[in-house]
């Protein structure tokens, strides 16, 4: 009876999947501006993001009793023509498309449940928010689900009037990295407000927004 062949060298173990690094950017963008451009510049430089994802809240119900909200779609627009400046960054309609009130904690699960569906592991998320938002993360939704699936980029803000920079905390039991990036000082609300007075925000928005409120007629802008 013939000796067997030695065998022949084993075949490479196929590597396993690596867990996809999301960076998940959610806001109201009504409208999107400078300071976003240099949050989600200084995130995606920082934490090597596989995807940064731009969520539009579809019904901020923390601003919605306040003040009427540009319609969700002129804000995906507006929110597009923002992230085509940026690599690596991607508007999502996620939560637009699931509709009723705007939960963070929803997107996170939604983002999981695709990637077990397609037989992936469980992304990283990275939760960007400004510092000025590390106080009220306990009152989000279901904020004690949201601690445990979600590590917190925390992007610098420029200085209060006194100069002073807000203290490097968090509440209790998160998962933070924080990110320092150029310190662009605007907001949606500032923007807003010089459009309805009719001033410039050249130097507040980026031209494709300017463009995209232009042609949609939005915040009562004249052509």
């Amino acid at each position: 009876m013939p000796a067997p062949e030695p065998a022949g060298p084993a075949a490479p173990a196929r590597p396993a999947a690596q867990a996809e690094r999301i960076g998940l950017f959610g806001g109201t963008f009504d409208p999107p501006h400078n300071g976003h451009v240099a949050a989600l510049r200084a995130v995606s430089e920082a934490l090597s993001l596989d995807r940064l994802l731009l969520v539009v809240a579809n019904d901020p119900w923390q601003k919605s009793s306040s003040r009427a909200i540009t319609p969700a779609e002129d804000r995906f627009a507006m929110a597009q023509a923002l992230a085509e400046g940026i690599p690596g960054v991607e508007a999502s309609r996620l939560e637009i498309d699931r509709g009723g009130p705007t939960y963070t904690v929803a997107t996170v699960e939604a983002l999981r449940a695709e990637a077990l569906a397609s037989g992936r592991p469980l992304p990283q998320i990275y939760l960007v928010i400004g510092a000025d938002l590390l106080a009220d993360l306990d009152t989000w939704e279901r904020a004690d689900d949201l601690r445990g699936m979600v590590t917190l980029a925390v992007v610098s803000r420029p200085p209060t009037t006194t100069g002073v920079q807000p203290p490097r905390t968090a509440p209790p039991g998160w998962r933070l990295e924080w990110v320092d990036g150029p310190l662009v000082d605007v907001s949606s609300s500032a923007v807003r407000d010089a459009l309805a007075r009719g001033g410039a925000v050249d130097e507040m928005v980026p031209v494709a927004v300017m463009h995209c409120i232009l042609r949609r007629n939005l915040y009562a802008v004249d052509r």
